[in-house]
């Protein structure tokens, strides 16, 4: 049973997984619908973001308001953190504001599970480091189930700057414990070896990897995070580890293309690729807004209901 926060994939059951698809499917009824419901009323959540987010702020804020929450933004730019404040005073100050649950995206990977220690409120995490991105794997999980009914013997293959991504961490984590084969490919400069530990198989080869897969996923460039150049020019990455049409030909005839966002177009992949029939990129941020909303819900009900001890 999910507890008081939600940290991470890696802590959670095939279980927890499932119930949070479910109820994720509930939300986006009430997302595709008239998008006003009051199963949050009163409830109040606030977002902390140390690092840029469009995507997932934004959805967790639509999120809380089609539920019928109050909600709040904290600018860290702008906040107490710039007069030296620290992480824990900062959300205890939030908390004693009577915030149901916070959510942090952190630069430093450990934050989100710092600060759940501190707090009664709930925490969320929304990205930590080079950690995990929880919400983003489970909105990829529900793209891909609604697209394919199912995970046992699913081949999903990664492409891309594995090494920066939590993205992928969280989604190796996700797809193995629904059953999927999970395929990582890359420049070597991005994908040590290392990675073989977590279970998945590793490719250097981007024709071998998507050779026979269900589903194709890009991940961004993050070449914020690179003080050292991995990999000689974009173009070269484009030309070894693109996404394209040719490429994708190469998976099952019914294979679906998927990336996290922002995508930077004609280098993870083509725009032509992007804007195919087979992308669901734009499912995806839809999805978004419905994973969000279930996590919202489940864990402002289980707080009611006493089911947690906070």
């Amino acid at each position: 049973m999910i507890g008081k926060d939600v940290l991470g994939i890696r802590e959670m059951t095939k279980e927890d997984l499932l119930e949070i698809l479910d109820t994720a499917g509930e939300m986006k009824k009430i997302l595709v619908g008239n998008k006003n419901s009051d199963i949050l009323r009163g409830k109040t959540i606030v977002t902390i973001f140390f690092e840029p987010s469009t995507r997932t702020r934004l959805s967790f804020e639509m999120a809380a308001k089609y539920l019928g929450a109050h909600f709040g933004n904290i600018e860290t730019k702008t906040s107490s953190v710039v007069k030296g404040e620290s992480l824990i005073d900062t959300v205890r100050t939030v908390e004693k504001m009577k915030a149901d649950v916070i959510v942090v995206r952190h630069n430093m990977s450990g934050a989100p599970h710092l600060m759940a220690k501190y707090l009664d409120a709930s925490v969320i995490n929304a990205g930590d480091g080079l950690n995990e991105h929880p919400t983003q794997a489970l909105l990829d999980l529900m793209t891909i189930r609604e697209k394919k009914g199912f995970f046992d013997s699913l081949k999903v293959v990664i492409v891309g700057d594995i090494v920066h991504s939590r993205v992928a961490r969280s989604n190796v984590w996700g797809l193995q414990k629904l059953g999927a084969e999970v395929r990582l490919v890359g420049p070597a400069t991005l994908l040590p070896k290392t990675f073989e530990k977590l279970g998945a198989k590793v490719y250097y080869d981007i024709d071998k990897a998507i050779d026979g897969v269900d589903v194709v996923m890009g991940l961004r460039i993050q070449l914020e995070r690179q003080k050292n150049g991995l990999f000689p020019s974009k173009d070269e990455f484009s030309k070894y580890f693109g996404i394209t049409e040719e490429r994708m030909k190469l998976a099952k005839k019914d294979a679906i293309l998927m990336h996290p966002g922002p995508i930077n177009r004609n280098v993870e992949l083509t725009s032509k690729a992007a804007n195919a029939t087979y992308s669901v990129i734009e499912e995806q941020v839809t999805n978004g807004v419905a994973v969000r909303m279930a996590l919202l819900k489940i864990l402002c009900e289980r707080r009611k209901s006493n089911e947690i001890s906070y």
